[in-house]
């Protein structure tokens, strides 16, 4: 088939241009728009929540310049409590990082639950990753709390629960984490308002 006609050949020509455009504009409108709702429904406040993203990426920079890619690290900032997670060949490289992440300015604790150990796999990353979206998916259909009052953190099949909650909804969302398939152990990280 030919489309040959004035009309039909702009069409095509521009067709791709156009498409191409769309995620931009809607990754762009969506992101900003989840950012503001997801701030606005925070029991932190904005700075905090600021804060936080920034400790985190502060911190994965040192850790990267310090220690290079001998060590998987995940640094997850809530309320200024880190929670590291990952694996590390010895313990002094675990104590290095801890050192590293209190170093950052603002940190008021860290939790560190990083194990001696070989790096994990890409397949076993992505078995966490599927672990935490079902966590998120059973936490949407819930009425005892709200999705974006709890941060999930899932490595090794272990689901880590931080935020500020409540103790009952604490309990409701390590419940509802224990029960999906494929987790083997929760560990609350929680601030409790209670």
């Amino acid at each position: 088939m030919k489309f040959f006609c004035k009309n039909g050949l702009s069409l095509i020509l521009f067709l791709p241009f156009i498409v191409s455009c769309v995620p931009l504009v809607a990754v762009g409108v969506g992101a900003g728009a989840g950012t503001g709702a997801v701030m606005s429904e925070d029991r932190r406040t904005s700075g905090i929540f600021i804060e936080d993203e920034s400790i985190e990426l502060r911190s994965v920079r040192r850790i990267s310049q310090q220690l290079g890619d001998d060590i998987h690290v995940n640094v997850t900032s809530y309320n200024r409590n880190v929670l590291l997670t990952g694996e590390a060949p010895n313990q002094g490289m675990i104590e290095a990082v801890e050192k590293l992440v209190m170093s950052v300015d603002n940190v008021r604790n860290i939790i560190n639950e990083i194990r001696v150990a070989e790096k994990s796999s890409l397949a076993s990353r992505s078995n966490d990753t599927l672990i935490t979206s079902k966590v998120k998916t059973r936490f949407i259909g819930v009425r005892g709390f709200q999705i974006n009052h709890v941060k999930i953190v899932t490595e090794n099949k272990i689901v880590y629960l931080l935020g500020m909650v409540r103790r009952k909804e604490a309990d409701s969302a390590a419940e509802l984490a224990r029960t999906t398939p494929g987790v083997v152990q929760v560990v609350r990280v929680f601030e409790y308002l209670d």
